[in-house]
């Protein structure tokens, strides 16, 4: 993507906010009872009617385990108004901001994030929960070298903890953890390190602790050379882990059908992951390239159906913080189920 006038913006926006320092329900029809897989004939999901045009949403191509690929290989986008185009990779923490400005119509990043960008008066709205956190598949790892000594909180005062950007669940998720078992966290040098680099960054020592997400948190767990220290799942038990899916609202506004057919098209991905888990490990790992041993998961909040406990969390964190004011941001104000079909359904 090219660097313009609202790339400009919204990085500006980014800087305000951060860069300083057990199986789901399968939804009928759509699974073979024998193998668990997508069935290739029947019906789509959302028949179009007579002159519906299809809406190309805007959206990153990252190399990452995300719903809207997986939806995409199932052909869960295939008779709805919907149609992702991907526009290139785009950086982990200029996600939310392109989101806000419209660059990209869709994205998925950490709840604190986009509860700083509506605070900053970006436009979008979480219109779809996304990933959770279980102790078997947790949302990030931490992980030092074997024979670096570090093996509680306190020993990391002094030390360099790379993760992949400020202003979301790594940063806040972990500095609440430090400060909670005496840690100055101030004594800490934090540095931006992507997902994909994390694991060659900590073995090489040029970072301590190194905090990796799915998939490539599975090279560092498989490496001899690194110990895992801990997983966000033993930190909150999860209750930081939701990672939801962002909408810009003008795009909300204009295409609330295709809007529909978006998060109707993730929460069955969602939920086909959390049934088919292996599966899912070799789309993923074959879309980006990847070793299958080391790609690990994502596991989803059934029908995607956002609660608000994660949001009202990361609320209470930004305004401990001094990210944001307090009562300046309201759980109402960060997301919507109206477009979700499976909200108010028992699971």
């Amino acid at each position: 993507m090219s660097v313009n006038t609202s790339r400009r913006a919204a990085l500006k926006t980014l800087a305000m906010f951060g860069t300083a320092g057990a199986a789901s329900i399968i939804l009928p029809g759509c699974w073979d009872k024998e193998s668990g897989a997508a069935k290739s004939a029947g019906a789509p999901a959302v028949v179009k009617s007579v002159g519906d045009a299809i809406v190309e949403f805007k959206y990153p191509d990252n190399p990452s385990f995300d719903l809207i690929y997986l939806a995409e290989e199932l052909g869960y986008f295939e008779g709805t108004r919907a149609k992702p185009k991907y526009v290139g990779k785009i950086a982990a923490p200029q996600l939310i901001p392109l989101v806000g400005t419209g660059e990209i119509d869709f994205g998925t990043r950490m709840v604190p994030l986009v509860i700083s960008a509506i605070a900053s008066g970006l436009d979008l709205k979480v219109v779809s929960a996304g990933g959770k956190t279980l102790e078997e598949a947790p949302h990030m790892k931490y992980f030092v070298r074997k024979d670096s000594g570090i093996r509680t909180a306190k020993d990391l005062e002094g030390k360099t903890i790379g993760f992949n950007s400020f202003g979301a669940c790594a940063e806040f998720v972990t500095k609440t953890y430090l400060r909670q078992h005496g840690v100055d966290v101030n004594k800490i040098n934090w540095l931006v390190v992507p997902d994909n680099q994390g694991e060659q960054t900590v073995e090489t020592g040029n970072i301590d602790l190194a905090i990796i997400h799915p998939p490539h948190s599975g090279g560092a767990e498989n490496n001899p050379a690194l110990h895992k220290l801990w997983s966000d799942y033993d930190l909150d038990r999860g209750l930081g882990g939701m990672a939801p899916y962002s909408a810009h609202g003008k795009f909300i506004r204009e295409h609330p059908e295709a809007t529909r057919d978006v998060v109707r098209a993730v929460a069955r991905a969602g939920n086909w992951v959390n049934a088919n888990p292996e599966e899912a490990r070799k789309i993923t790992a074959r879309r980006i390239g990847m070793d299958l041993g080391k790609v690990e998961r994502y596991a989803y909040v059934e029908n995607l159906v956002v609660t608000e406990p994660p949001i009202q969390y990361y609320i209470d964190i930004l305004e401990s913080e001094g990210k944001i004011p307090r009562g300046k941001v309201k759980v109402k104000d960060v997301y919507t189920n109206e477009f979700n079909p499976f909200a108010g359904q028992k699971v």
